[in-house]
Parts: C-alpha cells; structure tokens; sequence
C-alpha cells in the first residue's frame, strides 16, 4: 500500500515506527527508543543470529549492549518497499555498512573486518496499542559472511553483495547464476 493511501490509524503505526529508526539510528537512545515500545510484553528477534530479548527489561538491555551503540558509523539503510496493514508493517530494505566495530547483533563474535557490505534486510513490525509489540528482522547472513570474507562463495551455493543488488534492481545480476559453476 502507497503511503499516499493509507488510513490515518495506519499513518500513526507509520509515524511511531519511523520515529522508533529514528531514536534507534539517529538519535542513538535507548530511552526514547524505548518509549515507542509497550511495556512488558515486547520482544526483538534478529533471527539468523537469535539475537534480542524478550520483555522491557531484556529489549532495553539487547539495544543498550548489543545493539544501538554497535551501528557502524556509516550505517545506511534503503527502503525498497513498505507493506502496512492495520496493526502491522513490513519494510524491505538494503542494509549498508563497513564493519569497523563490534556488531554483536549481527555478527556475534566477529572481530571487525574493516569491509563494507550490502545486504537485503527485511523488517516485520508488530504494533499493540500504537506502539511496536515485537519486530522480527531477517537477512541473508551467508550474504554477510561472504563480504567479510568468512565464508567462499566459490565452494558454496551462496552470494554476497549481488543479492542485495538484484533486490535493488533485478537486472543487475542474471537469475540463476548459481547453475552456472
């Protein structure tokens, strides 16, 4: 649905998330990150790395040690898309940041790289109340690895910085590459 579109209960649910990235990216608080949440019940997941928690207590800690202070300073993000219904939202992103400092969120135990990586992101955003209820993040970390250098693209059915590219524009990279090998 085009933001030109949407209802005004979905315009709020719009509002509070875009101003939940902000305190997150921009602002870097975790205070006010926090109050665009409700309060027991909401949780984070990371789901290729598990990373997040569960409750105020646990999310206010996952942003405060693992999260807000370990954003690249160069971190950027590109909406592709944005799905919004009554009491959800799905944003399709591009992901964009050089791996100069620890990133426990992402990459839990990876010492920095100093390489910059590109990577389809996907957000589901849960709204109770007029504030985020949990948010669900997927990416390709085997995209992730391969650009740090982690992983070989050449000895595995994965790719790096091209499957963020075709999700940007699907003409970047012919389809079914893999085959090819």
């Amino acid at each position: 649905m085009s933001t030109n579109t949407l209802t005004s209960e979905q315009q709020k649910l719009v509002d509070i998330w875009e101003e939940h990235t902000r305190c997150e990216f921009e602002q870097k608080s975790v205070e006010h990150t926090m109050t665009t949440m409700v309060n027991e019940d909401a949780y984070v997941n990371n789901v290729p790395t598990m990373m997040g928690g569960i409750g105020n207590k646990n999310v206010r800690e996952f942003y405060s040690k693992h999260f807000i202070y370990q954003l690249p300073e160069d971190t950027e993000t590109e909406l592709l898309s944005r799905t919004v219904d009554n009491n959800q939202i799905v944003d399709e992103l591009i992901f964009k940041f050089t791996h100069t400092i620890e990133m426990n969120w992402m990459l839990p135990s990876v010492a920095p790289t100093g390489k910059h990586v590109e990577v389809a992101l996907v957000a589901i955003i849960n709204f109770q109340n007029g504030k985020v209820a949990h948010e669900h993040i997927y990416w390709d970390q085997a995209s992730v690895l391969v650009q740090l250098g982690l992983l070989d693209k050449n000895k595995l059915p994965v790719v790096g910085i091209e499957g963020a590219e075709k999700v940007a524009n699907p003409k970047s990279h012919p389809s079914n590459a893999l085959l090819d090998r």
